[in-house]
């Protein structure tokens, strides 16, 4: 029984041992603060962050052992600090401060350890001064000070207190059941439910230490709630590492981009990371008891829990802290403006706090206005102006009021002339902007942009416009250049026949006129006696040219060299063939072809011709043996010879009757053969000859008949 007993009192002794005033709350009145500040910081300056401290108390309780004050949002680690002023310092040696960098934090406190009456806090209090060592900070910076018993963080936004508890080895379960035993000034304490980014940072990651904090997925794996405090049953997070938040808060902080991970299928409960791990303030997954502490790694050995105070049903209202704001001095966003010609324009520019002071210069000068929007005076040039947040001089951002000159063009040659089918490139210039040009008077697209612009190929007369552009800021007219487009001489190209040994005359065909030709002349016509390509080029009255070509081909005379005769087909031959002859063998009927058939007996004559230059003949002899006669005195067919026979002084012809008998010889004296022998008429049979032109030719047989 007494051992039972003695463990009962040794629980009741942790408690206690980690709880505030329970019982004391019950006997006096908590002190409440107020305190005023709502001031505007200017980079690299020392602020008093509250003045007019009121600190009321129970008589019976005067004085306190140390009082917080936190930059409870917005702390930036490294740059912030808070101090007492030096001059207080020095003239107050009863109190002392110490600045916790990981927390945010200063501490207001006798050195010995003693308790101080309220009324000295209150002018510490007063006496605390904020700085940055950033030359260019921003955001804000709440302060919450507290002058309750015991370390804690106060967020003013929701009127909460954070305690860190140590306790190394602590399972979740204990720390859970550990924060709802505590009080604070009869605030329920539990398990810190941490469900903004403000919330995450004052009590996680400037937290004095890492620990539990009420979060499990115990009841079901991969849907986080929330389950201690105000916010119990309440699911956060679903998934794991890749997950998603989800409403009312939709807000985590695990630490990215792994957690939770569910290591070992038995991280079931939430801890704030270790600093040694990286991203102070985020969470990860542990089992129930954490990880065991090893020499290797104790960075998921639980060292204790975060309590957190408020929002509970039945919680009572206290004003154990105060807030204060300091904004910084910043010009958060400025509007410049322009307008084209002379007058004024309207600035403006917006900081996070307060007005705008505008000035003339970007240190000094004169205070012209104090506004978030600010009209200038009549300007006739650009002008810079200076937009100052919260009195800060060195928080001045230039606006600029931009006049722009409204441009004028100069164009020195409104009318161009040119030739068809030719461009031409225009200049202009302007005194202000970029000259744009256009097809039309109003409107359109602009077709380029520059002092000068080359035309396409026209044919016929066309206008363009130009106007400058000065920064949007427009000359008050388009400008017309007209471009008349002048006629070329209308040349049609020849080709002449030059016939071989000539001359011929080419003619550019056009009068009135300049000419230059490929030979170098300069009148209308010129001679040429050789083939090739000329040229003349053309000029007008406008001084617009064109170019006639000619070409000369020479044609050949016709030469026959000889001619073959083959029976009754004969073939001319020319010295050199060309395409462009023609033949002939009675001197009438041309053809294209050398070659002729049936061609009449006796002495012919072949003809050729070109179809421009010269013609060419020459003798020729068909020999035709005819097949029969008629010897009959009729006059028609009376004797058989060969014609032609005449032109051959050497040329025979034996006759013979159809047993071998030789009849008769005929030769160039003796030409024709009557049907006798020895005049006597021989009957109508078949005859045979020998035909020799002379003595080295080849003979020629045959045979005709002889009818009655």
């Amino acid at each position: 029984m007494i051992k039972r007993t003695l463990h009962i009192v040794i629980l009741l002794l942790f408690f206690l041992n980690y709880s505030y005033p329970n019982k004391l709350s019950a006997y006096i009145d908590p002190p409440t603060i107020k305190a005023e500040g709502d001031a505007t910081y200017c980079p690299q300056s020392y602020v008093k962050i509250a003045k007019n401290v009121i600190i009321t108390h129970d008589p019976s309780e005067t004085s306190t052992d140390a009082v917080y004050i936190q930059i409870s949002s917005g702390y930036v680690n490294g740059q912030d600090l808070l101090q007492l002023n030096n001059t207080f310092a020095s003239s107050h040696p009863l109190i002392t401060s110490s600045f916790s960098p990981s927390e945010g934090k200063l501490k207001l406190f006798s050195p010995t350890g003693a308790l101080l009456p309220y009324e000295d806090f209150k002018e510490a209090i007063e006496a605390v001064e904020f700085y940055n060592s950033s030359p260019s900070p921003s955001g804000t910076r709440n302060f919450s000070i507290s002058i309750g018993i015991g370390n804690l963080s106060y967020l003013p936004r929701n009127g909460h207190y954070y305690e860190y508890v140590p306790f190394d080895g602590i399972n979740w379960t204990t720390a859970r059941d550990a924060a709802a035993s505590r009080s604070y000034y009869s605030l329920q304490g539990y398990l810190a439910t941490l469900t903004a980014a403000d919330e995450a940072q004052l009590a996680g990651a400037q937290a004095p230490g890492t620990g539990w904090i009420g979060a499990s997925d115990v009841e079901t794996e991969g849907v986080w709630k929330w389950v201690t405090g105000p916010e119990a049953g309440t699911i956060f997070w679903r998934g794991e590492g890749n997950g998603t938040t989800t409403a009312p808060f939709n807000f985590a902080n695990w630490r990215a981009p792994n957690e939770p991970n569910n290591s070992g299928n038995n991280e079931d409960y939430a801890h704030i990371t270790a600093p040694a791990i990286g991203n102070p303030g985020t969470w990860n997954d542990l089992p129930l008891a954490g990880n065991p502490l090893t020499t290797a790694n104790g960075n998921y050995y639980p060292r204790g829990y975060i309590v957190e105070y408020g929002g509970m049903p039945g919680d009572p209202i206290l004003q154990l802290s105060a807030s204060t704001t300091l904004t910084v001095a910043k010009i958060t966003n400025t509007t410049a403006a322009s307008r084209c010609g002379n007058g004024s324009v309207n600035l403006k520019a917006t900081t996070l706090k307060g007005s705008v002071s505008w000035y003339d210069a970007p240190s000094g000068g004169t205070l012209l206005a104090t506004s978030n929007d600010f009209t200038t005076p009549n300007l006739n040039t650009t002008t810079d102006y200076y937009a100052e947040a919260g009195g800060c001089e060195s928080s001045r951002v230039k606006v600029t009021a931009t006049i722009n000159n409204i441009p004028t063009v100069t164009i020195t040659k409104r009318t161009v002339y040119i030739c068809s089918n030719e461009s031409t490139t225009l200049s202009v210039s302007t005194d202000f902007g970029v000259v744009n040009w256009f097809s039309q008077a109003t409107g359109g697209t602009i077709l380029a942009t520059g002092n000068q612009f080359t035309t396409p190929i026209l044919t016929e007369n066309t206008s363009y416009y130009v106007e400058a552009n000065n920064n949007d800021c427009l000359s008050t007219t388009r400008e017309q250049i007209t471009i008349i487009v002048n006629p070329l001489p209308e040349v049609t190209d020849e080709e002449i026949i030059l016939c071989q040994g000539s001359n011929t005359q080419l003619d550019a065909r056009l009068s009135g006129m300049s000419y230059l030709w490929s030979t170098g002349e300069n009148t209308q016509t010129i001679v040429v006696t050789t083939p090739g390509t000329y040229t003349v080029k053309i000029t007008n009255e406008n001084d617009c040219s064109n170019t006639k070509s000619i070409i000369v081909t020479e044609h050949l005379l016709p030469e026959i060299d000889h001619i073959d005769v083959n029976e009754t087909t004969v073939t001319i031959h020319l010295k050199k063939e060309e395409a462009y002859f023609e033949y002939s063998i009675d001197g009438i009927n041309y053809q294209s072809s050398n070659v002729f058939y049936d061609a009449p007996g006796g002495l012919q004559t072949a003809y050729v011709r070109g179809t421009n230059c010269g013609t060419d003949n020459k003798n020729f002899i068909v020999l035709i043996a005819p097949k029969f006669f008629t010897p009959n005195n009729d006059t028609f067919n009376d004797n058989w010879e060969i014609k032609g026979l005449i032109y051959y002084p050497k040329a025979t012809v034996h006759i013979f009757d159809r047993y071998g008998k030789l009849i008769s010889i005929l030769n160039p004296n003796n030409p024709s053969w009557d049907g006798t022998y020895h005049k006597e008429l021989l009957p109508a049979s078949d005859y045979w000859y020998i035909f020799k032109i002379d003595d080295s030719s080849t003979e020629k047989r045959g045979h005709f008949s002889l009818k009655r």
